[in-house]
């Protein structure tokens, strides 16, 4: 399940149980607007009880992701499970955005540093 929001350049994004491909389509959409309207956009991405991708989506995410690197400016993860951290962490060589992860009792800081 997912729930999307932005304002300005910033995407704001909760995610909880397990992303399908419907659920990536509708944050693709919402990226692809931002990209087409800012020359860098940020990614506030939140997960709640996150188990993941479907194995598909998870691959076509991450090619999404690679070919769209230079867009992003910042990336703020917040996530519970110290898998979330060491995704987050797998994913800075792949882009030049600043990328930053955030324990969920942390998330304000994490709003307040993908706004800055």
């Amino acid at each position: 399940m997912i729930t999307i929001s932005s304002h300005g350049n910033i995407l704001y994004t909760i995610v909880s149980e397990e992303i399908t491909k419907d659920d990536f389509s509708e944050i693709e959409k919402n990226l692809d607007r931002l990209f087409n309207n800012f020359p860098k956009a940020c990614w506030y991405y939140e997960m709640q009880n996150f188990d993941g991708w479907e194995f598909k989506t998870f691959f076509h995410a991450s090619k999404y992701s690679l070919d769209h690197n230079n867009h992003f400016e910042k990336i703020a993860m917040v996530g519970e499970k110290k898998w979330q951290e060491w995704m987050t962490d797998l994913m800075k060589p792949f882009t030049s955005a600043r990328v930053h992860f955030f324990e969920s009792d942390d998330k304000e800081e994490a709003k307040k540093w993908i706004a800055e």
